[in-house]
């Protein structure tokens, strides 16, 4: 598969502290830490400045998509993502059918290109386009393509960048499909955007009264291991509905 564009089944919880140490030690006997494990990610979001496309998320529709731009701490690349998502489709565990609560489960799709920073600013500034980067150094076949798609979607639905959001991530998978984050210090701001964090950027969660403050996510394109679903139904960990970007465009309106 071409690792700059990805097809499979994502799901989200919500945990304690005390869920992520049970989690995490059952997890580490079962797969292997990701290239890289530990790692801070910085997402910027696009949308219009009526912030149609976080709102039509919010409605939790049955097709949503969403432009992205994600940095890595100590890294000096931006993927620049459109983000796709699809609800109602269920997978097989055994002889049981894992579902959402709402009956459903989001089938995504991502397609990026991979820019340096230096390339992502002269892309911001408008004083290129993703496709001419793309062309002029690209990584695989397909990074021409997508940066056509990626210029239409900035400039077909008037997107620029408009939330910055960045936390911590732990990262775990098998030799197969399976790989599970940890997500933890969620912090955000809607202006200043570049990729830095800064002291006075209000948190997601408030860990002193959030009993649920890390966000766990399992994304797979096939069956989940018997041993995760176990533990997950003795802990009582269910998936659902949970949007970062949402729940932060959320707190921002409330605060204006």
């Amino acid at each position: 598969m071409n690792e700059k564009i990805f097809n499979r089944v994502e799901k989200k919880y919500l945990i304690t502290k005390d869920d992520y140490s049970a989690l995490t030690n059952l997890i580490n006997q079962n797969l292997r830490h990701d290239d890289y494990y530990k790692s801070e990610i910085y997402n910027l979001y696009y949308d219009t400045d009526n912030f149609d496309f976080i709102i039509n998320s919010i409605e939790h529709p049955d097709f949503k998509q969403k432009l992205r731009a994600r940095s890595y701490a100590g890294y000096d690349k931006v993927f620049l993502e459109i983000k796709t998502k699809i609800l109602g489709r269920a997978i097989r565990i055994g002889e049981l059918e894992d579902t959402d609560l709402d009956g459903s489960n989001n089938l995504g799709y991502k397609r990026r290109v991979l820019l340096t920073r230096s390339e992502y600013d002269l892309l911001r500034s408008g004083k290129t386009t993703c496709e001419a980067l793309a062309a002029a150094n690209p990584e695989s076949a397909s990074d021409p393509q997508i940066a056509r798609e990626v210029d239409y979607f900035i400039t077909r639905f008037h997107q620029t960048p408009k939330i910055l959001v960045y936390y911590n991530r732990e990262s775990y998978r098998d030799d197969h499909d399976l790989r599970i984050t940890f997500d933890s210090g969620l912090h955000y701001r809607d202006k200043n955007l570049d990729f830095v964090k800064n002291a006075r950027d209000p948190a997601l969660f408030d860990t002193a009264k959030d009993a649920k403050c890390i966000i766990m996510e399992i994304k797979a394109e096939n069956a989940l291991p018997l041993w995760l679903v176990h533990e997950l139904g003795k802990r009582h960990i269910y998936p659902q509905r949970f949007s970062k970007i949402g729940n932060i465009y959320e707190r921002i309106k409330n605060v204006q």
